[in-house]
Formats: C-alpha cells, sequence, structure tokens
C-alpha cells in the first residue's frame, strides 16, 4: 500500500489543492486561452488530439505537423510558447535499488517542467523546441527539437506537400506518433522500472545527441515518405545544451520512413515502415572500431472518431534491431508494442498496452501491460469545466503497470509492479 512520508503527503496534497483552487477561482474564465498551436490555428485542442491532450493525433494533427505547424486562422499576435508541469506520485510493490534524488519507493514528485517554442514564424517555416528541467535529475537541457520547411505543390493533379525537418531525435518528427519517441503510453513515471533497461537504437540510443535534417512528402494525404541522415553533437556541444557529455560518435547512417494513411472522417488509419541504419564508433578515440546497427519497424493505427462523442484508438509497432559489435559479435534485439485506447466526449479516458523486449541477451527480456485511467476536463467546445484563464488543458490520471518477465526473469517480475498517479498541466 502506498506509505508517504509526512513531508512526501503534504507535497502532494499541496499540488493537489493548488490545482483545484486554480480551477475553481478561475471557473468562470472563458476556455479561450489554449497553447500557441491553438491559439495559432483558433482550434480546440480536441481538433488535432484524440482526448483533447498529449501526443496521440487525429488526422487534423497530422496534417498539421505534416504542414510545418504553419496552418493558422489568420489573425496576427500569436506568440509561439507554451509551457508543460507534471507532476506524480509513484509507488511500486517493492522497494527498488535507491539511486541519487530518487527513493527506494513511495516517490512524490515534480517531474518535469518544459517551456518550448511551438508554431508559425512564416507561411513556411514553423517548428517545436523543447527545454527541460528535469524535477528528477534537477537539470536543465535542450529537449525535443523539429524545425521544418513545408509547401504545397501540386504534382499529377494531387495536393502534395514537400518539406524539410531538422531534428534531434529520430522519429520525433514522423507525423502518425506512433513511433518511438511519441508512442504509447505517452506519460509514464520518472522512477519506475518502465519497458526495462534494454532498448534499440532507434528507440531514443541517441535522443538529442544527434542532429539531422530528413526530406519529406505527403501525396494526396495517402502516401508519405522521408529520408534524411544525421550527425553526432560534440561532446562540448551536449555540455553547452545540458546534457552529459556523450563520447560515441555517429558514422554514415540513413534514416527513412514510408506509410499509407486514409481518412474517413467518421474513422481513420495508417500503415507503414521505418528504419535506421547506423554506424556508432561507442570511442571518439576508438581508431574507427564501430558498433553497425539496422533496425527495422513496422507500425499500423486505426482511429474511430464518430461524432466525437465516442472515440476508440488501436496502435502498435515492432522494432527488431541487428546489431554487429565491435568484436564482430551479432545479436538481436526485438521490440513490440500495442495500445488501444476509449474516449467519451474527449473527457474520460481507459487505455491499455502491452509492451514485449527480447534478443539474443536473456537479460534483455522485459514484457507487461500497463491500464491507464485519466481525465481531461478542458480543451474541447463546449467543455463542462470552464479552463482557468492563461490555462489549456489538465489531465489526471492513474496508471498501473504490471510485469510477467523483468530483466530476463520471471520470478519475482510482480515485485517491480507500479501504481502511477498524475497530474499533467499545460498552459
Amino acid at each position: 500500500m502506498w506509505d508517504f512520508s509526512p513531508r512526501a503527503r503534504a507535497c502532494w496534497r499541496a499540488v493537489m489543492r493548488g490545482a483545484a483552487l486554480a480551477s475553481a477561482a478561475l471557473a468562470l474564465a472563458p476556455a479561450h486561452a489554449l497553447p500557441s498551436y491553438a491559439r495559432q490555428t483558433g482550434m480546440d485542442c480536441a481538433g488535432c488530439h484524440v482526448g483533447g491532450f498529449g501526443p496521440q493525433l487525429t488526422p487534423a494533427g497530422i496534417r498539421f505537423k505534416i504542414g510545418g505547424y504553419t496552418d493558422s486562422d489568420g489573425k496576427d499576435g500569436k506568440v509561439p510558447l507554451s509551457a508543460m508541469v507534471v507532476a506524480s506520485g509513484t509507488h511500486t510493490r517493492k522497494d527498488q535499488e535507491p539511486v541519487p534524488h530518487v527513493s527506494a519507493n513511495n516517490n512524490v514528485r515534480m517531474d518535469e517542467a518544459s517551456v518550448f517554442f511551438a508554431g508559425r514564424v512564416t507561411d513556411s517555416i514553423g517548428g517545436f523546441a523543447q527545454l527541460t528541467y528535469d524535477g528528477i535529475a534537477h537539470s536543465t537541457a535542450l529537449d525535443h527539437v523539429d524545425l521544418r520547411f513545408a509547401r504545397s505543390v501540386t504534382l499529377g493533379g494531387r495536393d502534395t506537400t514537400l518539406g524539410l525537418s531538422v531534428n534531434n531525435n529520430p522519429t520525433v518528427q514522423d507525423p502518425f506518433n506512433t513511433l518511438p519517441a511519441w508512442r504509447a503510453p505517452y506519460i509514464a513515471s520518472a522512477v519506475a522500472p518502465g519497458t526495462g533497461d534494454a532498448a534499440s537504437l532507434i528507440n531514443g540510443g541517441l535522443e538529442h545527441r544527434v542532429m539531422g535534417v530528413s526530406a519529406y512528402a505527403s501525396y494526396n494525404d495517402n502516401l508519405y515518405g522521408e529520408l534524411g541522415t544525421y550527425t553526432s553533437l560534440s561532446p562540448s556541444t551536449q555540455r553547452n545544451l545540458g546534457l552529459d557529455r556523450d563520447y560515441q560518435k555517429l558514422g554514415g547512417n540513413a534514416y527513412w520512413r514510408l506509410a499509407w494513411m486514409q481518412d474517413f472522417k467518421s474513422h481513420a488509419y495508417h500503415v507503414g515502415v521505418f528504419g535506421w541504419n547506423a554506424d556508432v564508433l561507442p570511442d571518439r578515440t576508438a581508431g574507427g572500431l564501430k558498433n553497425r546497427y539496422r533496425d527495422l519497424g513496422v507500425d499500423a493505427g486505426y482511429q474511430f472518431l464518430g461524432t466525437r462523442e465516442h472515440m476508440a484508438t488501436l496502435s502498435g509497432s515492432y522494432v527488431r534491431e541487428h546489431l554487429s559489435d565491435i568484436d564482430r559479435v551479432r545479436s538481436s534485439l526485438h521490440e513490440t508494442r500495442l495500445n488501444a485506447s476509449y474516449h467519451f466526449r474527449q473527457t474520460w479516458g481507459l487505455s491499455g498496452g502491452y509492451f514485449n523486449t527480447r534478443g539474443s541477451d536473456p537479460g534483455a527480456a522485459t514484457r507487461g501491460q500497463m491500464v491507464q485511467l485519466d481525465w481531461t476536463p478542458w480543451g474541447k467546445e463546449g467543455a463542462s469545466v470552464p479552463a482557468p484563464i492563461g490555462f489549456s488543458n489538465l489531465r489526471l490520471g492513474l496508471q498501473y503497470w504490471h510485469y510477467n518477465k523483468f530483466g530476463g526473469v520471471g520470478s519475482g517480475a510482480r515485485d517491480h509492479d507500479t501504481t502511477y498517479l498524475f497530474a499533467w498541466l499545460s498552459f
């Protein structure tokens, strides 16, 4: 059971009391003050986001991202700045090994606070750049970046969008948000075991430590293709951006993506393939010795949108990684993720997920399930709870993670089972 210290309980009560008082005190304020994208387009958050909040995108949100974040309502004076705060409490079935700034159990924390530029610069240029304070590590660093140039043209009598993305994490620029950078679950505890320690290179292996450019095209809102490459940031640049210095160096590499999408208004789907072939020098002074990664994946997503009163989604991805290390030892890793969600009136949400990582190393095997209940009161037309002035959305949620296997071991895996209570606010 939960057994917070008096100080931790007081901290969590203060967080929740503050949110409640702010909502009550400002309940009569009109819900027109939205984050930068919503202000820019004049749309409710629910126009682009399933459930009114978070990275899960509707077809309109997908088109907005492909279009370079530049669509607007034509009105001037929009400031492309927003912020986000996440606070939480995490309990695991058994105490975990403590690490700096984290207790063995029952952690109540402000997980993170972010400020981000997000919006249109010109008719063809827009982007997203996030600066995040990590409430666990007590450090500030540059987070996700996706800056774009996009133009609409006509090819073969069909509308086509051509674009360039400059970004710092392969898959962060993907428009469907079902690949590793954005896939479900869209929020998770920063102090819990999560999906385990083993992960493919494309699943955050070099995130924020590289910078790349990719060219993409969307033909007739059906066929999407992208091709790009990345280069490592120097250790000094990483330090200047607030990151711990990583001395790995990225060699020859290519990122690619193909997908087919279809929007039927009341429902939509996409299916796709993607990959990243990359050579990584584990040490910049290693005389050219390389680890060769070959990551290949497939993904798909389906959304039942209906009249927006009842919405349901299914999504999934699979990544297979082949690695030939500097000693020419070959190994493999397989990552499977599945997720389903249901939202009622874009306010009440229920979602569930399955995660499975396995590989040549038996210790990589981690498998389990996750379920989440959440409440999102604002961000849609006719919201029953008016948004406080300056805020756009709040999500209060409860997650439970269950493990069948962890770190290659089935016995005792349940000791890592996690209960996660969170408050996620944007403004």
